[in-house]
């Protein structure tokens, strides 16, 4: 039994191996291959090891270690499959799976170990740097995802601009006047958002377009926090002119004939949904929250697709 469960684990380790190379060439597999290497990680060979283990070694007093032992495992694995996959709620579950060893394993291996006089302190020492190990490695898994979202976004963002180049500057079309009156009023908030942002970081619209790598320290968060926040007296409030403007857009599309296809689609393609709880929650959610590359990448796509609304009426 011990062998076939050393071939499986010696299997598992190359099936994972491979699907990480394939996975950091972004070649066609890669993620499903992930998928089952981790699956049968945490579901098939460490339960086998760690009962095969307990039925030579083990005994009642330690079963806890040993569900807690395939628990801990369970929650890192799976949190590092939902980030390096992009998987919704990924954050969470790296943010979840880096405190969980320490909060959880950490407490009960000590409490297990304290009752066996002859446990040797070495291998406590031992588990600790391997804890760490696992932590550094999340924390740099999620580091080298990110880099590699920030950049597609930055490439992303230029190729919008090139089609925006193309579009600018929209032609008024006849009738509908209202509707290509809201997109003047979007462009016109866009083009202020960006320029409070532009002036923020220290470089100008034109460098933006031309070099969107040109942002320091793409990584940090809330990009559009200085730009956007409007002091009001005592009170700090959020500066909601696009959402309220996206949602004028939206509202006037409902009740214009020929244009309900519009307004069915439009919190889609321009990435908007209204909060009647709390007025600022989109605002916060797109442009505030978000690293400072992606709150500049979003404006550039809805500035683009406004315009090529605009176009098609």
């Amino acid at each position: 039994m011990k062998q076939k469960i050393y071939l499986l684990g010696l299997i598992n380790t190359i099936v994972i191996v491979l699907s990480s190379l394939l996975k950091m060439n972004h070649w066609p597999g890669g993620g499903q291959l992930m998928i089952l290497g981790i699956f049968t990680l945490v579901c098939v060979f460490i339960p086998l090891a760690l009962r095969n283990h307990y039925m030579t070694d083990g005994n009642r007093r330690n079963a806890s270690l040993y569900i807690v032992t395939w628990l801990t495992c369970f929650v890192v694995f799976v949190g590092m499959l939902f980030k390096v996959l992009h998987w919704p709620y990924a954050a969470i579950a790296i943010i979840i799976a880096l405190p969980f060893p320490y909060v959880v394993f950490l407490p009960v291996f000590l409490a297990v170990t304290s009752r066996n006089k002859s446990f040797s302190i070495y291998n406590t020492v031992s588990v600790l740097f391997l804890l760490s190990g696992i932590s550094v490695f999340s924390l740099l898994l999620a580091l080298n995802v990110s880099k590699e979202k920030i950049n597609d976004s930055m490439l992303l963002s230029g190729n919008y601009n090139r089609l925006e180049a193309v579009l600018d500057p929209p032609l008024s079309p006849a009738g509908h006047a209202s509707i290509p009156g809201k997109i003047d009023e979007l462009l016109a908030i866009i083009d202020d958002y960006q320029s409070l942002i532009f002036t923020t970081e220290g470089f100008s619209e034109e460098e933006w377009n031309n070099d969107p790598w040109i942002l320091s320290k793409p990584e940090t968060t809330g990009a559009a926090s200085p730009a956007l926040v409007v002091i009001e007296g005592k009170d700090h409030s959020l500066d909601i002119r696009l959402q309220t403007a996206l949602q004028s857009l939206i509202n006037e599309a409902e009740v214009m004939a020929g244009f309900e296809t519009l307004a069915k689609a439009a919190p889609a393609i321009f990435e908007y949904k209204e909060s009647i709880d709390r007025p600022d929650d989109w605002t916060f959610g797109t442009l505030i929250l978000p690293p400072r590359v992606w709150s500049l990448v979003y404006l550039d796509a809805l500035e683009t697709n406004l315009k090529l609304l605009w176009a098609g009426m």
